[in-house]
């Protein structure tokens, strides 16, 4: 294995990694939302009530295309940058 290749695993491993830090770190869910619902206290009243907010949820399905797709990138990459010896 050459320099560029080790460089190749290297950069893979770390994209790989740290998009399932990011899909660990929101929760782990396996869809991605786009709105969270969260409950809120009505101070007049003393009630609760429910209300949708805007928020990203990075789910798996972005989280693991994205490293599938970084893993095929880096083995293209790998195979391509092969010395050939003889």
């Amino acid at each position: 294995m050459n320099k560029k290749q080790k460089i190749v695993i290297v950069v893979g491993a770390v994209l790989i990694f740290s998009a399932l830090i990011l899909w660990l770190a929101h929760g782990g869910d396996i869809f991605t939302k786009t709105q969270v619902l969260i409950e809120k206290q009505d101070e007049l009243f003393g009630t609760t009530y429910k209300e949708w907010k805007d928020k990203i949820v990075i789910g798996l399905d972005y989280a693991g295309s994205f490293s599938a797709m970084v893993a095929v990138i880096s083995g293209v990459l790998f195979f391509l940058f092969r010395t050939k010896k003889g």
